[in-house]
């Protein structure tokens, strides 16, 4: 393919000939009207009646799709549906047991992900996958550096490099190394990469999971001039807004199987939600608890130098105070003081009107306070463990008997009637936590902390990277929560989501507290506030 050819041989210039050779002349709007003359493009990608088993599970059950040039395909489904095992076959990590993958229309055996690579197929993950002690181009360029004499050639590979991040519009010091790098321009550099080096399909596998809505809005840019380029893109996420906003077609997966195929334009989000979890469901987001009681949790004046200043708030029982804001903002940053976990500097915290200094989160748990964080299998988990232990880690002191001797069978039993509360699917409960779903994963965490008996649960981004059926059930035992008299601090950078659960919502920027609202708020004015356009007093 003209599109692999040896970067070595080529100048700065013809490197721009790396993008998908022969598309150019295919544009988004010339395929848009082929379909609405009833015509159809061949298909890059075809997966004909792909099937996978591991051991006795059957992962993908007969899945067939197709990836069009110049067309941006979203792949939907609930966590375990089969998508990431797909994403692994296109890219030749995995073989299928049964079926055939069709490349231009040709049966072909994907020995690796080199065979993908070489083919034009590659992938990016939410969590890049670069050298953080390259620079950008050495990343963009990796294994294929331009050469003279058997030497770097430093001058070429810098100016191919700036040249590919300028024809998609993105702004990089291209001698940056790429530690320096946020999160975004880290996955920029991955698509950059995979672009210089011939890519005609990309599956971006939950892109923006760890994005803000400014940084969304710019790989959203980014991913509408690779389809007008002819590029055929994948499009895997739990958003469904963001599905909706992105995409062309929609395909739906559920347990390893294909459900269905829509046009975007033509499915609503009920229908999708329908065809993902396999039934009706009501409103995603519950009803917000009433009437709170009393002050529970009271913090005045909390300051971290260089984290957050001057930060005061309360959350009265039964209450679901939100907080939102930009990625940055401060929000972690005072939820992890209150645990224990970072220290204070200045200020007070009061617990049920008594003062409350966090030694520890030990310290903190043994108190009445909670915290869900957002990085669960990190810093929430014992990936080695099983689910009960998992649960009850709260509660460990509590199964030890006067002789010292840990009860398992009560550890059971109480990890049994958690699993019920939380509604974890059935025979997980035998499982280890790292093999489990990421959605179940959030609802054994969830479940650890209701074995504790929290006055105060702090909820970090409890629903990140989990499907829309699990986040329905995660938010409704948070609001049953609530019901019961704990008192709720919740992050969330899904804006709909802090919205719909608050009843008083504070809005965080630079580490300060910056806005208030009660009941629905304007969403607009939450932005603003967030991205600094106005100052709002807070009440």
């Amino acid at each position: 393919m003209e599109a692999l050819t040896d970067v070595n041989t080529r100048s700065p210039e013809t490197l721009l000939e790396s993008f998908p050779r022969g598309m150019e002349a295919v544009s988004h709007s010339e395929i848009a009207g082929r379909r609405e003359a009833g015509q159809t493009t061949a298909p890059v990608v075809e997966l004909r009646d792909i099937s996978k088993w591991f051991g006795g599970v059957h992962a993908l059950k007969g899945v067939s799709l197709a990836l069009h040039p110049g067309e941006v395909l979203g792949l939907l489904g609930e966590n375990g549906a089969g998508k990431s095992t797909l994403v692994k076959i296109l890219t030749g990590v995995i073989a299928p047991s049964a079926g055939e993958i069709r490349i231009d229309g040709e049966a072909r055996s994907l020995r690796g992900t080199r065979d993908a690579r070489t083919l034009g197929i590659t992938a990016t993950y939410q969590e890049p996958m670069v050298f953080p002690t390259l620079d950008v181009a050495e990343n963009m360029y990796t294994g294929r550096l331009p050469k003279s004499r058997r030497l770097v050639d430093w001058r070429a590979l810098y100016a191919s490099a700036s040249a590919t991040l300028s024809e998609l519009g993105v702004e990089l010091d291209v001698r940056t190394p790429v530690s320096h790098l946020g999160v975004a321009d880290r996955q920029l550099v991955e698509i950059a990469k995979a672009l210089g080096a011939g890519a005609r399909v990309l599956i971006l596998d939950e892109p923006t999971a760890v994005l803000s809505s400014r940084e969304i809005e710019q790989l959203f840019g980014i991913v509408r001039r690779l389809r007008d380029r002819g590029v055929a893109l994948m499009f895997i996420s739990h958003k469904l807004d963001e599905i909706q906003a992105i995409t062309d077609r929609v395909v739906v997966m559920r347990d390893g199987q294909w459900v269905a195929e829509r046009k975007t334009a033509e499915a609503s989000v009920g229908e999708l939600i329908r065809l993902m979890v396999g039934r009706e469901m009501g409103s995603l987001f519950p009803e917000r608890p009433a009437s709170p009681g009393d002050v529970v949790l009271e913090v005045s004046g909390l300051s971290r130098e260089g984290y957050f200043d001057d930060v005061s708030f309360s959350v009265r029982a039964g209450e679901i105070v939100g907080f939102a804001g930009l990625v940055g903002a401060g929000r972690t940053d005072v939820a992890q003081a209150i645990f224990g976990i970072d220290p204070i500097d200045r200020g007070s915290i009061k617990l049920d009107g008594l003062a409350f200094t966090p030694k520890s989160p030990r310290h903190a748990v043994s108190c009445g306070v909670a915290y869900l964080p957002e990085n669960r299998l990190v810093n929430g988990l014992v990936p080695s463990m099983g689910v009960p232990l998992n649960m009850t880690m709260s509660i460990w002191p509590k199964l030890v008997n006067r002789l010292g001797v840990f009860r398992s069978q009560e550890m059971r039993r109480r990890a049994a009637e958690l699993a019920r509360r939380v509604e974890l699917q059935a025979g997980r409960i035998d499982q280890l936590v790292s093999t489990l779903s990421g959605g179940n994963q959030q609802k054994v965490v969830l479940a650890k902390w209701l074995a504790a008996s929290p006055r105060v649960l702090i909820l970090d981004e409890p629903t990140h990277g989990i499907d829309v059926g699990t986040k329905a059930e995660v938010l409704s035992i948070v609001a049953d929560l609530a019901r019961t008299g704990v008192a709720v601090i919740l992050i969330s950078s899904e804006l709909e989501e802090v919205c719909a659960m608050s009843t008083r919502l504070l809005v965080m920027r630079a580490g300060r507290l910056v806005a208030e609202f009660e009941g629905d708020a304007d969403r607009d004015a939450i932005m603003r506030a967030a991205a600094g356009a106005r100052e709002a007093g807070v009440a």
